[in-house]
């Protein structure tokens, strides 16, 4: 058995803490912060996840007004131990090109396209951790035969939680964080069998 490298150890008896992730050069890309724990994304990403992030962001930027910011692949920092990194954010904080990481209350909506790795944090622990940080709007897409299927959801502000606002399949119209129209059919190309 090999030795884990230095980096790979806590720098605490506590663990790991949000701002921690910024001196981890060495750390693969896409690591995350769950509960004090490193996250990192080993699979090999789907084309089909790729294609998806690609052509949402493109959709997106041609419909966000002024004010708003789609970012890829850039985490939350949602307290000292929670540092996830969605697919996709819809932002209102500034450009910065120093920036690596977006506070909650900048964070508009959160998109995850969902991974077999990442399935089960995406459905449940993220829901749950990007709610209590207060993030108004999380859209979950799911790969149905290779169609895009968004499941929506809103934050409720009396419970905290958020209320499943809407399964789409085909199109998606929402008036919020902005007016967004997509035509899912056109976010990845399916496969000529």
């Amino acid at each position: 058995m090999t030795a884990l490298p230095d980096w790979m150890r806590p720098p605490r008896a506590e663990g790991w803490f949000a701002e921690d992730l910024d001196r981890l050069p060495e750390a693969p890309r896409h690591t995350e912060l769950i509960d004090g724990a490193l996250i990192f994304m080993m699979s090999p990403q789907r084309w089909w996840h790729g294609e998806i992030v690609t052509d949402l962001t493109l959709a997106l930027r041609a419909q966000a007004p002024a004010g708003f910011r789609i970012g890829r692949e850039m985490t939350i920092r949602l307290d000292a131990r929670n540092r996830p990194e969605p697919d996709l954010v819809v932002t209102t904080a500034p450009y910065d090109p120093d920036r690596t990481w977006f506070a909650p209350e900048d964070v508009r909506l959160v998109i995850e396209v969902v991974s077999p790795e990442s399935a089960h944090r995406d459905r449940t622990v993220k829901l749950r951790k990007y709610a209590e940080a207060g993030i108004p709007h999380y859209w979950c897409i799911e790969d149905e035969g290779g169609a895009p299927v968004v499941h929506v959801y809103e934050l409720d502000g009396p419970t905290g939680a958020y209320a499943p606002a809407g399964i789409f399949r085909d199109s998606l119209q929402r008036p919020l964080p902005f007016g967004i129209s997509l035509d899912l059919d056109k976010l990845a190309p399916r496969g000529s069998g």
